[in-house]
């Protein structure tokens, strides 16, 4: 099967272009497409399947790598191609698996929109279609290609209302501010062409890169780490991602689950043999990875909108994974220096899971109430039990409860990140990341049970009948149809399961590994043992377990009063966090001074420099045409004036500068 993996990518192209030729056509399809839709990405996903089970049952030699010749500009040749070892098996599983299930899901939920599903399912497989390319390429220009048709896919989705002016703003927001990494990703990329004359994964991640390279190396690594930083809306460029919720919501689950986001930790995962030589990169990926999780999880705290809840979730959330993989700076050299690079990916795959639940579980709210604030929310696990309890089991999972998928990965990266403060020279560092990462924890489990009381418990507090559409009535709010509550069941079995299917079969790290896998597999018993004695996981438990607790006495109990908290001594921090650190006010404040200061300053010297050269030339050419047109007076004296004076001027020439011209020189 291996051999047709280049059909992952290419059926939900094939999609693509038959909605978008019936589109282009004016031909109505079946649903909008929907079931086009499906057969192509549905299909990608069952050839990703057999793929995975021929790298997963040892059927190949890893990495699988099949390539062509593009095209030639000497000295380099530029090739086209496949790569695929066990990341790239786990990419496909994530990815084939939420895009298929958000297809099925939007059948019902995009229902409303009508002729306008075509253009929804088409950008769809594009989306898909571009984030597999992108999975399975085999080097740097391959996947920066790729890179930018999934981020235009993202422009395109999340302005997928473009008559809305928030979504029209949102879906620039998102590709100006992307584009800032891809710039970087861009320069990393061509350093990487100069110094080591390919862009080849295997030519380069097979050779040991000498000292005095070690430098250009850090560089490059640090500008492609800055791409990553705007594809997973990591600190300073993580403003888009919020305010990207404008888009559908099956929309953002993709975007948070499956595709863009995970480009970013994709992206410095694959480059890892790439990044364990330049560990000065690695460590920046690591603070960078701490902090935003800190950043972003605080920003939650006092968020009212379902969506932008999840997406500060996102941020933090994918932060993590970055502190993983920062990890491994630390862990170099040592027996467990896989860990960072192991811990990062099983977190990866649990969140992928439990946040395509978490979206899809709002936007059945959402379906359901026709409101994103969730203080017009409240008492809805009566009226949507599906939804509540499928909600309830992704958030405790996030929220590091045992034994849900997100305990057992969130576990290890934190034990993981604890192991690099044995370094002898960044270990404070590393101790100060472990804290905020703890915190984070903390954080999290309240803002996700602070969420699901607000929406699910206690009165309803939203209107009783609830129209979707002027003038139609539909009563209470609902429980969703099948189509949006069976994907939500499929995710929740994996949301609760995952992690234990992980530990069972001997560990993530005995499946989806780098390096040999037997320096990492363990036995079940062993692995519950090993979790269980340490002191670390009850750090990590008594934080989640916290953050619950105090979000129930807070949203459900009533025994704090948050809007006494928010009068008081609250009051400040409460203003920044409103204010998102004021992030979006310095952006805006550089935008209209330096940006805008700074083009003023150049149209200013276009107007009054380059305009006066460009006129001034025309000016004297003009005067001048217009000047010799007055001597064609048709007058003979005058004719023979100009003769004489010419004739005057060219004797004074040979008679006094020929002698003087030097000789011999031509």
């Amino acid at each position: 099967m291996i051999e047709n993996a280049w059909l992952i990518p290419v059926l939900p192209a094939a999609a693509f272009l038959i909605i978008g030729a019936f589109t282009m056509m004016k031909r109505e399809l079946p649903e909008g497409g929907g079931p086009i839709a499906l057969l192509g990405v549905g299909g990608g996903f069952v050839v990703s399947i057999g793929v995975v089970l021929d790298v997963l049952g040892g059927k190949v030699e890893l990495p699988y790598h099949a390539t062509a010749s593009w095209f030639v500009s000497p000295p380099y040749t530029f090739t086209v191609g496949i790569f695929i070892d066990r990341l790239t098996a786990l990419m496909l599983i994530v990815v084939g698996l939420v895009a298929t299930l958000v297809v099925v899901y939007s059948h019902s939920y995009m229902r409303e929109e009508g002729l306008g599903r075509r253009r929804y399912y088409a950008e769809i497989c594009l989306f898909v279609s571009s984030m597999l390319a992108l999975v399975i390429a085999d080097n740097y220009l391959e996947v920066f290609i790729t890179w930018e048709l999934v981020g235009l896919c993202s422009y395109l989705l999340i302005g997928y209302w473009y008559k809305k002016p928030e979504a029209a703003t949102a879906a620039k927001k998102a590709f100006l501010v992307t584009r800032i990494g891809d710039i970087l990703f861009l320069i990393g990329i061509i350093i990487l062409l100069a110094t080591f004359k390919t862009f080849d994964f295997t030519t380069l991640f097979s050779m040991t890169v000498p000292a005095d390279q070690t430098p250009i190396l850090t560089i490059a690594m640090l500008c492609i780490f800055g791409g990553a930083v705007g594809k997973s809306a990591q600190f300073p460029l993580h403003v888009w991602l919020p305010d990207a919720m404008e888009g559908p919501t099956t929309v953002s689950a993709l975007i948070h689950a499956a595709t863009m986001v995970k480009a970013g930790v994709y992206l410095v995962a694959r480059s890892y043999p790439l990044f364990t030589q330049a560990p000065d990169a690695l460590m920046w990926v690591a603070i960078i990875g701490g902090f935003t999780a800190f950043l972003a999880a605080s920003m939650a705290l006092v968020a009212y909108d379902i969506k932008r809840v999840l997406a500060y979730s996102t941020v933090s959330q994918l932060a993590y994974m970055f502190l993983g993989l920062g990890a491994g700076a630390a862990l170099v050299g040592t027996t467990v220096a896989a860990e960072g690079w192991t811990t990062s990916q099983f977190h990866l795959m649990n969140h992928a899971f439990f946040k395509a639940l978490l979206f899809l579980g709002a936007g059945s709210v959402i379906h359901a109430v026709h409101t994103n604030d969730m203080r017009e929310m409240g008492g809805l696990r009566k009226f949507m039990p599906v939804t509540a309890i499928t909600f309830l089991l992704a958030s405790l999972s996030i929220a590091g409860i045992p034994p849900l998928s997100g305990f057992w990965s969130k576990d290890e990266l934190l034990a993981t990140v604890f192991l690099a403060t044995s370094h002898p020279t960044y270990g404070t560092t590393f101790l100060i990341l472990y804290v905020l990462g703890v915190l984070t924890a903390l954080m999290t489990a309240f803002y996700m049970f602070r969420l699901y009381f607000m929406t699910f418990e206690g009165k309803h507090r939203g209107a009783t009948h609830v129209a979707h559409h002027p003038g139609e009535h539909h009563g209470t709010p609902h429980e969703s149809p099948l189509k949006m509550t069976g994907p939500l069941l499929v995710l929740a079995v994996l949301a609760v399961g995952s992690g234990l299917w992980a530990v069972s079969t001997g560990g993530f790290a005995s499946t989806f590994h780098v390096g040999e896998a037997e320096h990492h597999s363990a036995g079940f018993g062993e692995i519950l043992a090993e979790t269980f004695a340490s002191p670390l996981t009850y750090v990590s438990i008594v934080a989640g377990v916290g953050g619950i607790l105090l979000a129930y006495l807070v949203y459900s109990k009533g025994s704090i009063d948050p809007d006494h908290v928010k009068r008081t001594w609250g009051a400040p921090f409460h203003l920044v966090l409103t204010k998102k650190y004021y992030m979006d006010d310095l952006y805006g404040a550089f935008a209209n001074r330096v940006v805008l200061g700074a083009a003023a300053v150049i149209d200013w010297f276009d107007e009054h420099v380059i305009d006066a050269v460009v006129n001034g030339i025309s000016t004297t050419g003009q005067s001048g045409s217009e000047s010799a047109r007055k001597q064609t007076s048709g007058n003979v004296q005058d004719y023979a004036a100009w003769m004489i004076g010419g004739l005057v001027v060219l004797f004074m020439f040979v008679i006094y500068i020929v002698p003087r011209l030097p000789r011999g020189g031509l």
